[in-house]
This record gives C-alpha cells, sequence and structure tokens, in this order.
C-alpha cells in the first residue's frame, strides 16, 4: 500500500460449519497480514445471518470494507436455495446501500469435499480470494470516494 492510513476490515464469519469457517477465515487474515491490513472478526451462527452482520460492521464507520465468509452446503431440501439466495442478495444490498465494499466468500457447494476444495483445499482458497476483493475494492473506495450511499 502506500503512506496512506492501513485498510481496516470488519470479517463476518458464519460458523454452522466451524471446520469450514476456521479454513475460509486462516486464508482472508493471511491476505489481509501480506498487505498490512488491520481486521475484527465477528462470528455469526450461519451464512443467513451475514447481511445483518455486514450492515452492522459497514454503518459502523470503521471499517474500509466487509468480508463475509461462510458456507452453505445442498442438503435434501430448498433451504439451500434460500439460504444461498438471501445471503448473496443481502449482502450486495449492504454494498450498494452503505457505500461500504462487500466481499462475497460464501461457499455454495453440492457437498462438503466441494466446499473442503473451494477453502484452501487445492481447487480454490475463497477465503483469500474474499479479501483480495476487498482491498481491491477498498482501494477503488479511496479513490473514488462517495460522500452519500447509492440508494
Amino acid at each position: 500500500m502506500s503512506a496512506e492510513a492501513p485498510y481496516r476490515f470488519a470479517i463476518v464469519v458464519g460458523r454452522f460449519y466451524e471446520e469450514l469457517a476456521d479454513r475460509l477465515l486462516a486464508g482472508a487474515t493471511s491476505v489481509l497480514k501480506r498487505a498490512g491490513a488491520h481486521h475484527e472478526t465477528f462470528p455469526v451462527p450461519g451464512a443467513f445471518e451475514l447481511p445483518l452482520a455486514a450492515c452492522y460492521a459497514a454503518r459502523s464507520g470503521r471499517f474500509d470494507g466487509v468480508i463475509c465468509l461462510g458456507a452453505v452446503i445442498r442438503g435434501e431440501t430448498d433451504h439451500y436455495r434460500c439460504v444461498c439466495a438471501e445471503a448473496a442478495h443481502g449482502i450486495q444490498q449492504v454494498a450498494l446501500q452503505t457505500a461500504v465494499p462487500c466481499a462475497f466468500g460464501v461457499l455454495t457447494c453440492e457437498t462438503m469435499e466441494q466446499a473442503l476444495a473451494r477453502a484452501g483445499g487445492g481447487k480454490r482458497d475463497t477465503g483469500a480470494h474474499a479479501a483480495e476483493v476487498a482491498l481491491q475494492m477498498a482501494s477503488l473506495a479511496r479513490r473514488l470516494p462517495s460522500s452519500a450511499a447509492l440508494s
């Protein structure tokens, strides 16, 4: 980064799948540490609660961005679809309504094996990727500051 103040991020993490949450969080914090950014972590029960926690963090005025981490794995009912859609929509709404970047690091997988592979297990590190996105968007927000939310 530059001589500017270090970036500050909130990480909100759904803890429903503990092992996945820990791996996603490890990936995100590793990226932030390398970038010299500061962060605070706020656990929530699951992915459905991420948008509200992101909203609290974004509206606090303390953070340059919010990194949302969690996992939803398909079960035998349509509950999966509802949780995935509402988490994604809610997180995007927080970003648009507050003009605070919110990175979407929520795994939406068919199986635990797929989720593990995408939580730093070889295929992808979704936690790290979400932190990289948050850093890029926070940088953009500093270059193009907005005095008001977009809606």
